[in-house]
């Protein structure tokens, strides 16, 4: 499944198919909860929410194309992500953009 976030793939004439989406809502369990929240009092990357933002992406882009392919599409264009906290220590991720299909 090719991804791209413009409108357009060069060299291709494209049926549009459709929008499609995949989300997740994630969270890192008590432990690394707290563990970050101390890192907050020195500063630095928050490695363990930064990876479960990562994996919390990647959870939602592979949903976005299950649902492209269920639709026939060769392709989604005009990628975008979104997210937004849920809760402490948890957010969620959605991953949207336009099921095509090439001509």
């Amino acid at each position: 499944m090719l991804l791209v976030n413009t409108d357009y793939i060069a060299g291709k004439e494209l049926e549009m198919l459709g929008m499609v989406k995949g989300s997740t809502i994630q969270s890192k369990h008590l432990g690394k909860d707290i563990s970050q929240s101390f890192k907050t009092l020195v500063g630095g990357e928050l490695k363990a929410y930064n990876d479960m933002m990562n994996e919390a992406r990647a959870l939602a882009t592979k949903r976005m194309c299950q649902e492209a392919e269920a639709m026939g599409a060769d392709a989604v264009v005009n990628v975008r992500y979104a997210s937004a906290a849920v809760m402490q220590g948890a957010a969620e991720v959605m991953a949207y953009g336009t099921a095509v299909k090439f001509r």
